[in-house]
């Protein structure tokens, strides 16, 4: 599974400005929302439904919050980066300032766990996360994204 699989350019949101774990998920569930026509609601729920049982903040600033939805007839990736770094319960206490965000269909494990392990590579990779970092342009972000 490639990154172009799951996403576009337009899959990248740059700049979300939140005080908080809850106020980011919150401005992001509505951007993915509106996006790809799912309810704002469902989506916030559902992320935090997920952070309730365990942070998805990974450590080394990322974070990957993901969920299962009805309705959705593929794999969704959104790639974020917050207009300042987030307490987000990371495992390693560290701030987040690089956010994967994976939504799935109800019924497509394969793809989901798929999706999930190549998403995770990604963020694990610091020299990747480093690039990704310095770079503030969508078009660039999704080719960084994509060489992967």
């Amino acid at each position: 599974m490639n990154i172009s699989d799951t996403m576009t350019e337009k899959n990248i949101f740059i700049g979300i400005k939140s005080n908080t774990k809850r106020e980011f998920m919150q401005d992001l569930s509505a951007k993915i929302a509106e996006a790809i026509n799912l309810d704002s609601r469902t989506v916030f729920d559902t992320f935090m439904e997920r952070e309730n049982l365990g942070s998805t903040g990974f450590g080394g600033g990322t974070a990957l919050p993901h969920g299962r939805f009805v309705g959705l007839n593929k794999v969704q990736a959104f790639f974020i980066k917050p207009s300042a770094p987030l307490d987000f319960d990371a495992i390693d206490n560290k701030p987040v300032d690089l956010v994967f965000a994976l939504l799935s269909p109800e019924d497509n494990g394969a793809d989901h766990l798929t999706a999930l392990a190549k998403l995770s590579r990604i963020l694990k990779d610091e020299t990747i996360c480093n690039k990704l970092r310095k770079i503030d342009r969508p078009v660039e972000l999704f080719a960084l994204l994509n060489e992967g």
